[in-house]
């Protein structure tokens, strides 16, 4: 079986669960991997076959998303291009992770797909949502990537199409610890935002993942870290707690593991906030804004105790096979 993934490179997470899967999938045949956008910043041990600057995300100094810099970087001509150019038809299978180009061209090339990961859960009005809806947020979870088959995965079985998060094998096969130190990876906030909030708890031990961090080094109370997987992993197995924002694979991994997290959602990103609903029913505190009583806040958090419900792992070669009969069903 040729199989062709689309992965959307908005962020870490899809990247993370692709290499994850990837092993999985070559049990069932060769695998091709697509590459929209350019926002993820891990290093990317894949068969990337093709690329596309696709649509990626541009963040504000401190927590938000710019928009302008979005709209002005998208390139509607060179994405309809990329589209028809992606030979779709060499392949037996298309597994698409939200990626909009892949999608136009299943419908320009009248190829069949199925939208496998984390936004299909949204395509379910049973999946949380915030308690007001964004009527642009919801088109876009349900529009921007649509495919004929949705499987989607989420920190509950919200519905019938929904299965448990993939969790990398290193997390699973983990023992976890408390080194007593707090994590933080939170890439819409640059450095400038925390710091001071940080520093004002200085018997805390802080470990901060940053894009623009190229070395590991320890100033007071915080160790700056690149943005590293297996760095980024060993922490988390080992802290105390997680500060993070309102993604999916990160808190889905904080969970498995039992660790406390505070979620901070990015500003305007609808996904984020449905997840920061999703967290909020498992008893995860939630901070919409950071100002000056950040460290109150922490320090608030820090002493409530740890409620959450204990989250499956994903059953990757179950759900696999599920995906390859869900997408051989009749449309």
């Amino acid at each position: 079986m040729k199989i062709f993934y689309a992965i959307q490179a908005t962020g870490n997470g899809h990247i993370s669960r692709a290499s994850q899967l990837y092993p999985y999938l070559q049990k069932f045949g060769s695998v091709d991997f697509f590459l929209s956008g350019n926002n993820a910043s891990l290093n990317i041990d894949l068969p990337i076959k093709f690329k596309s600057a696709g649509c990626s995300l541009h963040y504000s100094k401190c927590g938000g998303l710019n928009y302008w810099n979005i709209a002005k970087n998208i390139r509607p001509r060179q994405m309809f291009k990329d589209a028809q150019s992606l030979p779709l038809k060499n392949y037996d299978v298309v597994i698409n992770d939200f990626d909009s180009i892949t999608s136009l061209a299943c419908k320009i090339q009248k190829i069949h797909s199925v939208q496998f990961g984390h936004q299909a859960s949204f395509i379910s009005d049973a999946t949380p949502r915030p308690e007001k809806r964004s009527i642009m947020g919801e088109m876009i979870l349900k529009h921007y990537a649509p495919s004929p088959k949705h499987i989607g995965l989420h920190f509950d079985k919200y519905d019938s199409f929904i299965h448990p998060p993939i969790i990398k094998d290193e997390i699973i096969l983990a023992v976890p610890k408390d080194l007593k130190h707090i994590t933080v990876y939170l890439p819409s906030f640059q450095k400038h935002c925390l710091e001071k909030a940080f520093n004002k708890l200085s018997d805390l031990e802080f470990h901060w993942f940053l894009n623009d961090v190229e070395f590991k080094h320890t100033i007071n109370n915080i160790t700056y870290y690149p943005v590293n997987q297996k760095q980024f992993n060993q922490s988390l197995i080992s802290c105390h707690g997680i500060i993070t924002g309102g993604g999916f694979e990160t808190p889905s991994e904080a969970l498995y593991l039992g660790k406390k997290i505070l979620s901070i959602p990015i500003r305007s990103h609808y996904e984020q906030e449905c997840n920061a609903a999703a967290l909020k029913k498992l008893g995860v505190p939630v901070v919409y804004e950071v100002g000056d009583d950040f460290d109150l806040i922490i320090e608030n958090w820090l002493e409530m105790p740890i409620k959450y419900p204990e989250i499956q792992a994903n059953n990757i070669p179950e759900t696999l096979q599920f995906l390859f009969d869900t997408y051989n069903e009749p449309l």
